[in-house]
């Protein structure tokens, strides 16, 4: 029997009073929603994933009770981490966005934006801070899920989470040596050589080569270091390369060709499965 999700999302399904007015899937375990709620009691238990929250309307009449209760306003923000439990009282009716990551995903976006270790990455425990830089992406979400446009949504979360790593008062860059992982530079080859090849078949014997490791260590070493296996991140450049030539009019037949998918219909499942959509209605939504 599987193991029910502890995440922010499945908790409040549970919910008697909360209800899920929007929400879209971006593909990779990325999705975001908007919900409202009122007159609640939630725990949250040993979080799966990061969820990122904005509230939108209300928010004056909810405080977190495993704290120093401190109520909410329209435009603050709360920072969930994977891991984190904790405990809310909602009295009034509010509105929030989520936006929800895998602790993985969260990782991997790191490593492939800085150049770094993916587990330098220590995200902050947030209860109610002004939005500052993360209004506007948020605005952006929140518009994205009422008009259910994906693309909208996913230049948000990449803009949020941009400014999510790179202010210091919402994570932490750990500088202790860490065990195991990939060397810099031999992390540097591997992300060059998937660049230089994404329009082929990348085989791990050949990353393992580069890298002088076993196949075995190879995949556990780079999963270290990038948050994700080869296979998933060689699958979002992949992705990352077709959603350019789209946008740039390229045809969907040349896209799969240029990015290495052995046949339109293996394009298609790949492409479905990274964005939620397929690659005709990415095209359509780009126009």
């Amino acid at each position: 029997m599987k193991k029910p999700s502890n995440s922010v999302s499945s908790f409040l399904y549970a919910s008697p009073t909360a209800s899920k007015t929007a929400s879209l899937d971006l593909g990779f375990g990325r999705s975001c929603a908007v919900w409202v709620n009122q007159n609640d009691h939630v725990f949250y238990e040993q979080l799966e994933g990061h969820t990122f929250s904005f509230y939108v309307r209300g928010g004056q009449g909810v405080w977190r009770v495993d704290e120093k209760p401190v109520h909410g306003w329209p435009g603050a923000i709360c920072i969930f981490p994977h891991g984190q439990s904790s405990e809310w009282v909602i009295s009034q009716p509010l509105e929030m966005v989520h936006l929800y990551l895998p602790d993985q995903e969260l990782r991997r976006m790191y490593s492939e934006w800085t150049d770094r270790d993916g587990r330098m990455l220590d995200l902050a425990d947030i209860t109610y801070a002004p939005a500052g830089d993360l209004a506007q992406p948020f605005a952006h979400l929140h518009r994205a899920l009422g008009s259910t446009n994906v693309i909208g949504a996913e230049e948000a979360m990449l803009d949020l989470i941009g400014h999510v790593i790179a202010q210091d008062r919402f994570c932490e860059h750990r500088m202790a040596r860490l065990a195991g992982g990939l060397a810099p530079a031999v992390k540097r080859r591997l992300v060059d050589y998937i660049e230089a090849h994404l329009d082929q078949s990348i085989r791990l014997r050949s990353l393992a080569q580069i890298a002088g490791l076993s196949e075995y260590h190879l995949q556990r070493s780079f999963k270290q270091s990038c948050g994700v296996s080869p296979n998933v991140w060689i699958a979002h450049r992949k992705l990352e390369r077709a959603k350019a030539m789209i946008r740039a009019g390229g045809s969907l037949v040349q896209v799969a060709d240029s990015c290495g998918f052995s046949s339109q219909s293996h394009f298609t499942r790949s492409f479905r499965s990274g964005m939620g959509m397929t690659p005709a209605s990415y095209r359509a939504s780009a126009i």
